[in-house]
């Protein structure tokens, strides 16, 4: 994907409007993990030593479209409306849409990543109250070339999510140059991720250092893949990753399946899997993937061993009470949580053999430390594999290397998890696709 970045194009004294991802974990008006505002400081810094008015404008959270005249309910509040009897479903209509108009403002607003921002480039970051408003306007004209602006949440607006005609022409009025660095949204065909492109308001569209650095490692991997190349998945369903399994197949030489879906595979291969995990109408399709694997020359590595316990753990990290048996002698009153002592063994060898791994997915329920021991090993063995390429494919594989301290052992770290994936897939996706060619 030959895309031209910000180095590609003249910016001094223009007009930047950069899409980054800013949608960072909160709790109690504090951010709680600031990476990605760290990870999208050296597309700012750049573009404000090379004298670009900065225009910043990102998402967080699912709002209620709060301004906008009309407030939609979101999926678990319309659930619950149309739960009650009819006569009282309109109170409870405007009782919901009454609370989101008061809270999401507070709970969703990027003030404080406006103010994080100030304390990371000097006090030259101004925060608007709106997005498309008077505040914006305003703020948009003041801005000098060096200083930056912060529209506030683009998804107070359905125009966001709607790609709505008027929305993107006003966003694209605030600017010369767009630059998409928002490589965790860029498969979203949204109005600041694609459609202010695709409608021809803006004219000159490039990737930031996030995207081009996604596209030079994670594409580059795909396409130019130095063998022997292993992919590793894990995570909790089949149906998540049905093309990614195709098409991985197609590209690696070993495909190692761990995490919840492997005991679909399990199943598919006549094994008893008790209380685990199971997409009972994918086991067709895991027969199908096991059959192609076998007609490639592919080898696709399944558990042979797993930890089993009575029950989930609840909460979530709670301790628990486990042992390890063979994947052919798996309790009917037992169920699947982690990968087993030899299944870690069978994987590392394959993985430290590599010259190109990517992974996305854990092995196990890894925020549990009884049941973090497979995606651990997933992780050392990643560190482990002497001049290989290693890739962590965001989501959870990446949470979980971040909080287990391996994070710079690898050769890189997806923003975006369902960009990954869809990457993985080898679909295009809308927010780099609109961008220019070299």
């Amino acid at each position: 994907m030959n895309k031209k970045s910000v180095t590609d194009v003249d910016v001094k004294g223009k007009r930047v409007l950069v899409r980054c991802d800013f949608n960072v974990p909160m709790k109690d008006g504090k951010i709680t993990d600031e990476n990605r505002i760290i990870g999208a400081l050296p597309t700012i810094k750049y573009l404000m030593e090379q004298g670009a008015k900065v225009i910043l404008c990102s998402h967080m959270g699912k709002p209620h479209n709060v301004f906008d005249e009309k407030v939609k309910l979101n999926k678990k509040e319309k659930k619950a409306v149309e739960a009650l009897p009819a006569d009282e479903q309109a109170k409870a209509t405007a009782e919901y849409i009454e609370k989101a108009k008061k809270n999401d403002p507070v709970k969703l607003t990027l003030k404080p990543v406006a103010d994080r921002l100030n304390e990371l480039l000097g006090n030259k970051v101004t925060f608007a109250k709106d997005v498309i408003g008077p505040d914006a306007e305003a703020k948009v004209a003041a801005c000098k070339p060096g200083e930056c602006v912060l529209l506030e949440n683009l998804r107070f607006y359905a125009g966001e999510e709607g790609r709505d005609e008027a929305f993107c022409k006003k966003l694209a009025s605030y600017c010369d140059v767009y630059v998409n660095d928002a490589f965790g949204t860029a498969h979203r065909s949204h109005a600041s991720t694609a459609a202010i492109v695709e409608y021809g308001f803006v004219k000159t569209a490039v990737c930031g250092f996030l995207i081009q650095k996604e596209l030079e490692v994670m594409a580059d991997s795909l396409e130019h893949r130095v063998r022997p190349f292993v992919a590793v998945l894990g995570g909790a369903k089949v149906a998540d990753k049905l093309n990614v399994i195709s098409n991985l197949l197609n590209k690696c030489d070993t495909l190692i399946i761990g995490g919840g879906m492997a005991y679909t595979f399990l199943k598919a291969k006549g094994y008893e899997i008790g209380k685990s995990l199971v997409d009972d109408e994918k086991i067709g399709y895991c027969k199908d993937m096991m059959q192609k694997a076998k007609d490639m020359g592919k080898e696709l590595l399944l558990p042979i061993d797993t930890v089993v316990a009575k029950d989930f753990p609840n909460p979530i990290d709670a301790p628990i009470d486990v042992k390890t048996v063979k994947v052919s002698e798996i309790p009917a009153d037992m169920e699947g949580l982690d990968i087993g002592e030899e299944t870690r063994k069978l994987f590392a060898d394959a993985i430290k053999g590599a010259k190109t791994v990517i992974w996305n997915g854990p092995m196990g329920v890894f925020e549990n430390p009884t049941l973090a021991k497979g995606t651990i090993a997933i992780a050392e063995a990643m560190a482990e594999a002497k001049d290989a390429t290693t890739i962590i494919g965001g989501g959870d594989s990446a949470a979980a290397v971040q909080q287990l301290g391996f994070a710079d052992k690898m050769t890189h770290i997806s923003t975006g998890g369902g960009a990954s994936l869809e990457l993985f897939e080898g679909k295009v996706l809308p927010g780099i696709a609109c961008l220019n060619d070299k």
